[in-house]
């Protein structure tokens, strides 16, 4: 009787086998390509964010002039806390927002970048609150006044392209230039993103909204407000410094 021979490729132990080398091949491949990447991930993460704080008082950059230009520009990097004060032992820069809004107010740190640009000083707030579908974030800079806005810049995490997603746009950036934070009784409500508002008035406290975007324009107004109110003892300080300094 003729036998016959087996071919081993064919066994399901052999399909089993090979499946479980390849994983773990892709996956040794897969980690060693991700940790190798990482440090200039870290890299580009850092200098695009020096580049959003310089935007937000008109120093534009690419990644790899960020840097020098950050030192240049940027004179303190302060962290305070729910009071005004300034916290020691903590690095500005390294102030993750996302995780301080899980923590209580009387917790959190609030970082402040002060710039000095052409003989002028600015105070530029880190932001972060909620959109649409995820988290949106930024940076706004004050004049010395502490009430008109410098310039400001938005990103997010997941905000419809066309619609919400249009809040990273200059135009819509350029529309916060030289508004105020006060309103008219010296209380500070921050800037509103309104629906059809057509005036051209810097001292409203509003500016007009992406169409079909509302509820990512609600999350703007919403986290500017919320962290501009952590920074009033601060503010206050710094009006009352200039106004005695004045005297």
């Amino acid at each position: 009787m003729e036998e016959k021979t087996v071919n081993k490729t064919n066994t399901n132990s052999y399909t089993f086998i090979f499946a479980i080398i390849m994983v773990v091949v892709v996956g040794v491949v897969l980690a060693f390509a991700a940790t190798s990447l990482q440090p200039r991930q870290y890299e580009n993460m850092r200098q695009e964010k020096m580049q959003n704080i310089l935007a937000t008082v008109g120093v534009e950059t690419d990644r790899a002039g960020a840097e020098a230009l950050f030192e240049q520009y940027i004179k303190e990097q302060l962290v305070l806390n729910n009071e005004g004060q300034e916290k020691e032992g903590v690095n500005a820069f390294d102030v993750d927002l996302a995780k301080e809004l899980k923590k209580v107010d009387t917790e959190q740190n609030f970082p402040l970048y002060i710039a000095e640009v052409d003989g002028e000083t600015y105070y530029i707030i880190p932001l972060r609150g909620a959109g649409l579908w995820n988290a949106i974030f930024g940076y706004i800079a004050l004049q010395d006044d502490v009430n008109t806005i410098k310039g400001a810049v938005f990103d997010h995490l997941g905000e419809t392209p066309g619609l919400g997603a249009e809040i990273t746009q200059e135009w819509f950036r350029e529309r916060f230039t030289d508004e105020k934070i006060f309103d008219e009784n010296g209380e500070l409500i921050g800037v509103s993103v309104v629906k059809g508002n057509s005036s051209t008035s810097k001292d409203d406290n509003k500016v007009d909204a992406i169409s079909g975007a509302t509820i990512t324009g609600d999350g703007v107004s919403n986290m500017i407000s919320e962290r501009l109110q952590h920074y009033l003892p601060y503010f206050k300080s710094k009006t009352e410094l200039n106004v005695a300094s004045n005297l």
